[in-house]
């Protein structure tokens, strides 16, 4: 066994044990990568703020506004026209949500997420001959999530009606000019398409042409989908006919299509391509109101949404950090690099054990991962000389007094990686294995002068999606993200009726006592690592909202990925193209395998809250076709 006390140091004493050789190589490094001009402008408003993942959807927002709505609004119609628009995602989806309530002065959150459908067991994938639920088809799919958070969003926290929310969507369902990348992406899986009906006939427009897919600019049309949203508002405008309250007409529409002839064309057209979905499934699954989780990071409540998303990973690492002068570390050195680095991997080790299904056993130890004394505890294995590729899942149960039930599982988990990746035949290439850790989505910020916010980070049902009969409605994908042998994580086996731990994690912080910052990112396993080093970026190097969203991160490749193989690759590195050659060097020396990206921020969108002048700072990075408006 090693010796602790020659190998493993203290994490206070890294920065002064570290090889002179950071020194040399810090300054450097902040020239060559830290802030510098942002491409993309600050977004200054003084009433309200709609960013998300397209120009179009974000226009929808700024419909709610201008409507009377409030962020919530604003927030739904942009969710609603993301996945009309099949920004990553689709209506099969699911919802994650942070939203601030100005009245209560309180966070919640929203579990818009599926359920993995009857039969949807470990024995029957393995039937399959399946180590894990498929990355694509039928039995990919938990159940629709994305239009019960939508309505119970609306209906608890919104002004408006569902018919003004859908409003633009349906529109764009009857006809809109399709952008490049989904034109593309659409083409690039026309091979995965052809082999669902419904897909095919909304997707492949152009039969027997070489280009089967539509073009950028083509007005492309779904009319089972828009048939499908004005059957929400016909059930709405009923019930308000009937006397009902907004509240109850919206759940009116919540009910045709969870309990209603939509679930009944959904179930059928499911099953006719090989799903699982039953009605009962359907009926039985609710979208849920939650108190989210937090940290104080240096006077600054950081919330995420529960260990069914991996949002307390960034928290984790963040109380792993907090003891140290971060901002001496140097921005984008290799002491920088290197501390977070291993703070992640600490902390991803942790959630790809620990974290699943809250509402179904066993119960995660969250008291004891989000423990400050833990955090201490585990920042002791941090090696200061190099990466450690053999970082484990802690033991959190002794920080709220318990015992771990779990021990034995410890032991060999890391071998237990190792032989899932030895077992997979063929090999997958990394091309693949980095497509799938960081596989995007988008996200949604919305805030208003009345003090409403809202982060959202949908996701499911991206092309390629089966569509789920005459409905319109792409599928969901997520249950990939099971695992079937609880050696792997004993909280994220595969079950009827459980939700998988997926990766979608929006952010809220406070300062204060009010809003702070509201900021999400897509990119699979990613996400938390670049929202990690955004919230770093504000919060101890001062860069503006924009600044931040623009700069350079890094990514590690070391946790075990949410899709596909469910594999990992210690010690590999993103860095950003124009890192300097002495950083380069020294994360080599210390057994870090490097690649390069021309722009590493992610696609972060997020909202300072300028108290002292009362007006909102928007930031939209440079990334991707992420986009805001504001007045």
């Amino acid at each position: 066994m090693r010796s602790i006390r020659s190998i493993v140091l203290p994490l206070f004493l890294i920065a002064s044990l570290l090889n002179a050789q950071f020194a040399a190589a810090q300054s450097t490094a902040a020239q060559a990568t830290g802030p510098q001009r942002p491409q993309k402008p600050v977004l200054h408003g003084r009433h309200w703020v709609a960013i998300t993942g397209k120009p179009m959807a974000a226009t929808a927002g700024s419909m709610m506004f201008h409507k009377g709505g409030n962020a919530v609004d604003a927030a739904a119609a942009m969710l609603a026209a993301t996945s009309t628009m099949w920004d990553v995602l689709s209506w099969g989806g699911e919802t994650q949500a942070l939203i601030y309530n100005p009245q209560t002065r309180k966070v919640i959150g929203i579990n818009a997420l599926g359920v993995a459908p009857s039969g949807a067991t470990p024995a029957f994938y393995r039937s399959k001959g399946m180590r894990y639920p498929p990355e694509h088809g039928p039995l990919a799919a938990v159940t629709p999530g994305t239009p019960g958070g939508l309505m119970l969003m609306l209906a608890e926290y919104g002004k408006l009606s569902l018919a003004d929310v859908l409003a633009p969507s349906i529109q764009m369902a009857d006809g809109y000019p399709m952008e490049q990348d989904t034109a593309n992406r659409i083409e690039r899986e026309k091979e995965q398409l052809r082999k669902w009906p419904y897909s095919r006939a909304v997707f492949l427009i152009h039969p027997g042409h070489e280009r089967e897919g539509p073009v950028a600019g083509e007005i492309f049309r779904q009319l089972d989908l828009a048939a499908m949203l004005r059957k929400l508002v016909e059930a709405e405008r009923h019930a308000l006919g009937q006397g009902k309250s907004r509240r109850d007409a919206i759940m009116a529409a919540y009910n045709r299509f969870y309990r209603g002839d939509i679930a009944q064309e959904l179930v059928r057209g499911t099953r006719e391509q090989g799903g699982l979905f039953t009605m009962a499934d359907l009926a039985n699954w609710r979208p849920r109101i939650e108190e989210p989780v937090s940290v104080n990071y240096k006077g600054v409540e950081v919330y995420k949404l529960r260990e069914w998303t991996q949002g307390p990973a960034m928290l984790q690492a963040l109380n792993i950090l907090e003891p140290l002068d971060v901002k001496a570390l140097g921005f984008n050195s290799p002491r920088y690099i290197h501390t977070l680095y291993q703070a992640m991997s600490l902390a991803f080790a942790d959630r790809d054990f620990y974290y699943g299904d809250i509402y179904a056993p066993p119960v995660e130890p969250i008291r004891g991962l989000l423990s400050k004394a833990y955090a201490k505890e585990r920042a002791k294995l941090i090696r200061g000389d190099r990466n450690d590729p053999d970082i484990r899942p802690g033991d959190p149960y002794p920080y709220q007094g318990a015992r771990n039930p779990y021990r034995n599982l410890l032991q060999n988990w890391h071998r237990t990686g190792t032989q899932q990746q030895e077992r997979s035949a063929p090999p997958v290439s990394f091309k693949k294995f980095e497509e799938t850790f960081r596989m995007g989505t988008t996200t949604i910020e919305a805030a208003d002068a009345e003090g409403w916010v809202v982060s959202i980070t949908p996701s499911g049902g991206w092309v390629p999606a089966v569509i789920a009969g005459r409905t319109g409605v792409g599928l969901s994908q997520r249950a990939q993200s099971f695992v079937t042998d609880p050696a792997e994580n004993p909280f994220n086996v595969v079950a009827p009726g459980r939700q998988p731990r997926v990766t979608l994690t929006p952010t809220l912080a406070l300062k204060s006592g009010r809003p702070f910052l509201s900021f999400a990112v897509q990119g699979g396993d990613t996400q938390d690592q670049n929202l990690l080093q955004f919230f770093l970026n504000t919060v101890e190097f001062g860069m503006n909202v924009q600044q931040a969203a623009e700069a350079p991160n890094f990514n590690s490749y070391q946790m075990r990925a949410t899709f596909g193989e469910h594999e990992s690759q210690p010690g590999r590195i993103l860095l950003n193209q124009n890192t300097a050659p002495e950083v380069r060097a020294e994360l080599e020396r210390m057994g870090y395998t490097l690649i390069f990206e021309e722009r590493t921020s992610g696609p972060i969108n997020a909202i300072y809250f300028d108290w002292e002048h009362g007006s909102f700072w928007g930031g939209s990075s440079n990334h991707g076709d992420d986009y805001g408006v504001v007045w």
